[in-house]
């Protein structure tokens, strides 16, 4: 992923509290030779704190052998994606039919070494972390090895640990423009209103300093 000087993220911070209410993403496994990579849809819990993510995975997966092969893998999360017309790129000295046509969008993508957790115990200890995150507000039984409700279920999953070895996050949001024209496309945007406009528009303003 290519990320320019004004698109990088200010600083952690900014990636990680972006992740915090990012918790579903795409995971990106190398395939047998020959074959394309595995791209697996998951809920996923990040504790920045132990610099990992955890999740599961049904065991039938057929992701598993890559997944054993070769531990080092990718999860990407992107959001607050929106697609921007030419004209409101146009630069105030150029005509706005001449304004090229971009995309914005948030992207945090986590290079991982997996550890596969298949200890009972483990597993329920991972599982209740992921619920933990996910319903704070309780509700659900705890997951125990070996007792009712889940303990039966747990030889159906596979746990998953992503130590977390290297991160790329990316910001576009008009960062090399104009001041007139973030301006411009800020105000296009609250006009438009559709899907994940309002956040596109939180994230243009605030990185621009708005």
């Amino acid at each position: 992923m290519l990320v320019h000087p004004w698109d990088a993220p200010h600083d952690d911070t900014e990636w990680q509290d972006w992740l915090a209410g990012h918790d579903f993403g795409q995971l990106a496994v190398t395939g047998p030779p020959g074959e394309p990579p595995f791209v697996q849809p998951l809920h996923f819990a990040y504790d920045a704190a132990r610099g990992e993510a955890v999740t599961h995975l049904a065991r039938p997966n057929p992701l598993w052998p890559a997944l054993e092969a070769n531990p080092q893998v990718l999860l990407s999360v992107v959001d607050d994606y929106v697609y921007v017309p030419g004209p409101w790129q146009a630069e105030p000295d150029v005509p706005p039919e001449h304004g090229v046509p971009t995309s914005f969008y948030a992207t945090v993508q986590l290079r991982c070494t997996a550890h596969v957790v298949d200890d009972p115990a483990q597993k329920a200890e991972l599982l209740n972390r992921q619920v933990g995150h996910f319903q704070p507000e309780g509700g659900s039984a705890r997951a125990a090895a070996g007792e009712a409700p889940y303990g039966r279920l747990l030889s159906g999953i596979r746990g998953l640990r992503l130590e977390v070895t290297g991160v790329r996050a990316k910001f576009k949001y008009a960062g090399k423009r104009s001041g007139r024209v973030q301006e411009r496309i800020a105000v296009r945007l609250s006009e438009r209103d559709g899907p994940r406009d309002a956040a596109a528009r939180e994230h243009l303003l605030r990185r621009s300093g708005a």
